[in-house]
């Protein structure tokens, strides 16, 4: 089978007298950046929809699953097919409308169902707070919508967008104040209050906040490099332009990249 090829590669990789020098020095830790690189770049190919590339990527992060399941089977924590047999044990166990004989209507009560057997099994476990298993390192803006997700299913939440749209105004108004304060921590405070609020404002929105800016921040990249060339087609360099002419063409460079 394939999965035990890859396996067996892993094995290799890591074989004491024959294996991988680089692939020897790692542990779980030095590994975990690579596995969180692998699942961004995953991302990026299904934003790109290039199959071929999902293909590849989808692999590099298979074998980051194989990479940290070799390191533990070698400290007798356990083996590639325990974490496989973990996976469908909670598959099963959370779809009992699929496996079992409950029924559920629709998608939305399914995702209900999810979250409640996943409180319960915090509980068992000894974690019964709402947020205690959002995981610290999440990128920001995840963990943020993750943690307002949590509170809300507990009954802290606005009824609708407006609350959090009229907080965002009310964070922006304290980080005005807090603009020409000597104190740096009072101004990250204040900031991160205000990103904080509008992640719960894109929550009601039904909006990920991740994607939003990944795609935000791709267009900027695209209209900067339309003013990069019209600045070069001027004979014009970003620094010495004057700001009328980078509004004109940044204005243009919108309309031609929306």
């Amino acid at each position: 089978m394939a999965i035990e090829r890859l396996l067996e590669i892993m094995a290799r990789l890591r074989d004491p007298a024959r294996g991988c020098p680089w692939d020897l020095q790692q542990d779980f830790r030095s590994i975990a950046p690579h596995t969180l690189e692998e699942a961004y770049e995953l991302a990026d190919a299904i934003e790109q929809g290039d199959l071929a590339k999902l293909r590849d990527e989808l692999g590099d992060l298979l074998f980051q699953v194989a990479f940290h399941a070799q390191l533990a089977s070698e400290g007798n924590a356990f083996a590639f097919d325990d974490v496989v047999d973990a996976i469908c044990d909670k598959l099963t166990r959370r779809h009992p409308h699929v496996f079992g004989d409950a029924v559920i209507a629709n998608a939305a009560e399914q995702s209900a169902a999810w979250e409640r057997m996943k409180r319960e099994e915090r509980a068992v476990r000894g974690d019964g707070g709402a947020l205690a298993d959002v995981p610290m390192a999440l990128p920001a803006l995840t963990r943020a919508r993750k943690l307002g997700a949590r509170a809300a299913q507990a009954g802290f939440d606005w009824p609708d967008a407006a609350g959090p749209r009229a907080k965002v105004d009310e964070e922006l108004a304290e980080l005005d104040a807090a603009r020409n304060s000597s104190d740096p921590a009072a101004r990250e405070a204040e900031l991160g209050d205000l990103l904080f609020s509008v992640v719960n404002l894109a929550r009601h929105l039904d909006v990920d906040p991740e994607s939003a800016l990944r795609r935000a921040n791709e267009r900027f990249a695209r209209r900067y490099r339309y003013v990069e060339r019209e600045l070069d087609r001027l004979g014009q360099r970003p620094g010495s332009a004057t700001p009328e002419l980078l509004d004109r063409i940044w204005a243009s460079a919108k309309s031609e990249n929306p």
